[in-house]
């Protein structure tokens, strides 16, 4: 079956971390058989076996994209410059889709489907907790429910929590399937030895106001002169003033944190305000064994079993009783333990969100030829 795979983020290097999970899952997809791969996406490292769809002008306005760090990012913080780039994007997709002879597309984000043509082809889309925002705005779900017309289409966000309202929202034109992505192999293989003296914290993020909520409010207490150190990785997206006491690393590449930093720390923090769809760091951090004190986020809650996978905290004292509840050392092993478990039952590696979205594939052309 002939696949065309549309994402507008890709890791350009293998230092990127931009992306990463597309090309992750490109490379899984790749290994499957019968599956015949066209990719439109920026460039970078592509698996064997797979074509690239779009032109040489696409790939130099792609990475143009991702060097100015998205369209949501510039929605965000340069709106006229980013509507308008938010433009350029559909009419190139546009054009992507009428000059390919796929079977079935496959679209990450509900934005990219807007200018799907009305040829009759099968969709599955990946959603992300940031596509519901895109619900909100006027007009959307209309423009939507339009490009999903007269063709069937599976809708497929990563996480539990936003089947509800996507089924609210498009249950009558396409089907909603849940379908987790993967976890690299070497998050499950991390062997664990914290640190004692200091008692290390990590947080990975990108740095805005919402992606780091109120973690230098709430952790400062316990973190300035506290025997312990909040190690905080991420690039920063927005002016952010990190205090003296953060050890702010920058950006660091999965290989260093699963071999320098995961291992030797108590938990990962996370207090984001975001519209998280189903945190990837966190997955690999559940695979890794390593517990993670994290807000009361929908999406937080639907991978984290409060005081059994992780530690969720709504304030200030429940922030404080999940540092010394994971600093416990039976504690940390046994929640570690259970993550680790949970991660590896209920998501498993790229392998098998391949294998997911593959019996997918089957099921929309199956269902077009009836």
């Amino acid at each position: 079956m002939r696949l065309l795979f549309a994402a507008t983020s890709y890791p350009s290097s293998e230092q990127d971390w931009k992306g990463l999970f597309i090309q992750r899952l490109v490379e899984a997809l790749a290994q499957r058989p019968n599956v015949d791969l066209q990719l439109w996406l920026p460039p970078g490292r592509r698996p064997d076996g797979s074509a690239y769809a779009a032109t040489a002008d696409d790939a130099i306005w792609l990475q143009r994209l991702m060097d100015d760090g998205g369209v949501a990012h510039l929605l965000r913080n340069r709106k006229l410059h980013g509507l308008a780039t938010a433009c350029q994007l559909l009419y190139r997709l546009r054009r992507a889709y009428r000059r390919s002879d796929c079977h079935l597309y496959h679209i990450n984000w509900l934005q990219n489907a807007l200018v799907l043509p009305d040829d009759g082809k099968p969709a599955l889309i990946s959603v992300l907790g940031s596509d519901l925002q895109l619900l909100k705005l006027p007009g959307m779900r209309v423009l939507l429910r339009r490009a999903m017309r007269n063709r069937h289409v599976i809708l497929c966000p990563n996480a539990d929590w936003m089947e509800a309202p996507l089924a609210q929202a498009f249950g009558d034109v396409a089907s909603i399937r849940v379908a987790p992505f993967g976890i690299d192999t070497s998050w499950y293989t991390v062997e664990r030895r914290p640190d004692n003296q200091p008692r290390r914290w990590i947080a990975v993020t990108r740095l805005t106001s919402s992606k780091l909520g109120t973690l230098f409010e709430w952790s400062a207490p316990h973190f300035k002169n506290a025997g312990r150190e909040l190690h905080l990785f991420g690039p920063m997206q927005e002016s952010i003033a990190v205090p003296d006491w953060i050890h702010y690393h920058g950006s660091a590449t999965p290989e260093q944190l699963c071999r320098d930093w995961f291992p030797r720390a108590y938990g990962l923090v996370t207090l984001s305000r975001h519209a998280e769809g189903r945190p990837q760091v966190m997955l690999e951090a559940m695979a890794a064994g390593l517990p993670i004190l994290a807000s009361q986020l929908p999406a937080h809650a639907d991978i984290i079993e409060h005081a059994v996978t992780g530690w969720l905290c709504h304030d200030p004292a429940g922030f404080a009783e999940g540092i010394a509840v994971i600093e416990d050392p039976i504690r940390n092993v046994d929640i570690g333990r259970h993550a680790h478990d949970w991660a590896r039952n209920r998501i498993g590696d790229w392998n098998d969100c391949a294998a997911r979205y593959a019996i997918h594939y089957r099921g929309l052309l199956e269902s077009s030829a009836r």
